[in-house]
Formats: structure tokens, C-alpha cells, sequence
């Protein structure tokens, strides 16, 4: 699969759980909604991504990358309820970095 560098960045850090590395692949005023809350700005998303790996200890496996869509399809496994799941992750991304992230069902 071929993904964009920062994607893949993005899916390292996660499985890492390195929740500073994870909120770099982002611009500075990027936003990202998951379980419909918005986290606008690095610091917020690294708060929320932080916290999330605390509750959930989340990994990422990505299955397929639509590339003119931007949107990765990977199976989440952790300690929620329902794990694993199937999620869509839509991105916007300029400059080598995720402007906006929509988390989907």
C-alpha cells in the first residue's frame, strides 16, 4: 500500500503510542473530529490522542488508502468496547501535513 509519508508517520506513532510524535504530523491550526468532538490546534490533539491512548491503548492497521480521496481504511484494536473496528480516516493534507482528520464509522 502506498501511503502519503505523513500517514504512515501518523499510523508508527499511534501503534507507538508516542502521543507528541503523533500530534507533529499535524499543521499548527489543524483540526480533527472523532466521536463527534473537534480538537482544533497541535496541543488540543495531543491532549486528546494522549488520553486516548491512556483509556484505550488503541493500534492501527491499515487496510486500504483511497489516494484521490485521502481516505485510509484500518482495523483499531484495543481495549474499548466493540474492538476491533473498521474506521475511515479522511485527510486533508498540504505541506507534508495533516490539516484536517475526520475519524468515521
Amino acid at each position: 500500500m502506498n501511503l502519503p509519508k505523513v500517514i504512515e508517520e501518523l499510523v508508527k506513532t499511534q501503534n507507538e503510542f508516542d502521543s507528541a510524535a503523533y500530534a507533529n504530523c499535524f499543521a499548527e491550526d489543524a483540526q480533527v473530529f472523532d466521536e463527534g468532538k473537534t480538537h482544533t490546534g497541535k496541543a488540543e490533539i495531543e491532549k486528546w490522542i494522549d488520553k486516548s491512548n491512556t483509556d484505550n491503548k488503541a493500534t492501527m492497521e491499515p487496510l486500504a488508502y483511497d489516494e484521490k480521496e485521502d481516505i485510509l481504511s484500518a482495523k483499531i484494536a484495543g481495549t474499548f468496547p466493540g474492538s476491533p473496528l473498521v474506521l475511515k480516516f479522511h485527510f486533508k493534507i498540504a505541506n507534508g501535513k495533516i490539516q484536517n482528520l475526520k475519524v468515521t464509522g
